[in-house]
């Protein structure tokens, strides 16, 4: 269970960070300025608050994604090549 809560958050916080960072105005302009100035009052475009939470969704982000790693660590002990069984030499066919 709280690792399916973990996926969940791990997801809404990619899709968050993606949005925000497009949000962002950069030298070019963003998706902020496809909005208008309500994205901009919304979002706070021009504030510093974007940059902090930007800060803290990278946070969560990268925190849920290193929590998953070490929780789904033990399933991956295993490898595909342990099972596989290497083919004879043909060159020492009879």
């Amino acid at each position: 269970m709280f690792e399916i809560l973990l996926y969940i958050l791990f997801v809404f916080a990619a899709i968050v960070l993606i949005v925000v960072i497009l949000l962002q105005e950069g030298r070019g302009g963003g998706f902020g300025q496809a909005l208008g100035e309500h994205g901009q009052q919304t979002f706070g475009v021009k504030a510093q608050g974007i940059h902090k939470f930007t800060m803290w969704v990278a946070v969560i982000f990268l925190a849920s994604a290193v929590t998953l790693h070490v929780l789904n660590r033990s399933a991956g002990d295993r490898s595909v090549f342990d099972s596989t069984v290497t083919p004879a030499d043909p060159t020492q066919q009879k």
